[in-house]
């Protein structure tokens, strides 16, 4: 009977122990800056910040890396960017993570047929649902436009506005690289639709005008 009683008090002793750490680690936790939702809230140097000193702590964290690079690319660090996720990719040659930030980091220092590359190797890694595959066409649409390869340009800005539709600013490049072509009806379209999500995009309602006659 005795030792019953012990062992009942010993049970709720341990229990007690066991809340009151796992309410010092949440509290630890909440108190703890995220360099991920410092990215998210474009809080972009608190973020560099963050991850510059997980690195320190554990250099061979990829998810530091990440958003590091992302958040150096938003701030247009694109030099910073590039040499950190060329470090990254030596210690995982796969992450498709830094394959398309990479690729980002290189489309905005104009290395086109790099990034190029680097964006067709990110699009074999994932699926067609997975996140920031919309960007990857969007950009290399933009880098077939500076080749002059305006047929391949239509066909990856479709692409990314089949995953996200509602930028009116890809549609207002899918219908440039549609105009390039000489393709005017589906030019046409596509101009609409920029001017359908943003009746004020000036750039748009000027390539409808090009194009108006060519109909």
């Amino acid at each position: 009977m005795i030792t019953n009683i012990l062992r009942v008090s010993l049970v709720k002793r341990t229990a007690a122990v066991l809340c009151i750490w796992c309410a010092a680690f949440a509290l630890i936790a909440q108190q703890r800056p995220d360099a991920l939702r410092m990215y998210q809230q474009g809080n972009y140097d608190q973020a560099i910040s963050i991850c510059e000193q997980e690195l320190r702590t554990n250099p061979k964290n990829m998810d530091s890396y990440v958003v590091l690079c992302w958040a150096l690319v938003k701030k247009g660090r694109y030099s910073e960017a590039e040499q950190r996720a060329l470090a990254a990719r030596k210690l995982n040659q796969n992450d498709h993570r830094i394959i398309e930030i990479l690729a980002e980091a290189k489309f905005y220092l104009g290395k086109n047929s790099e990034s190029l590359a680097l964006f067709q190797e990110f699009l074999s890694h994932v699926s067609d649902n997975a996140a920031r595959v919309g960007n990857a066409y969007y950009f290399m649409g933009e880098i077939y436009l500076r080749q002059g390869r305006y047929e391949h340009a239509d066909i990856a800005l479709t692409a990314a506005v089949r995953i996200e539709p509602l930028l009116f600013y890809w549609w207002m490049r899918l219908g440039y690289a549609r105009e390039m072509s000489g393709n005017y009806k589906t030019s046409a379209l596509a101009y609409d639709k920029a001017l359908e999500l943003n009746p004020s995009a000036a750039e748009a309602r000027a390539g409808r005008e090009r194009i108006q006659s060519k109909l």
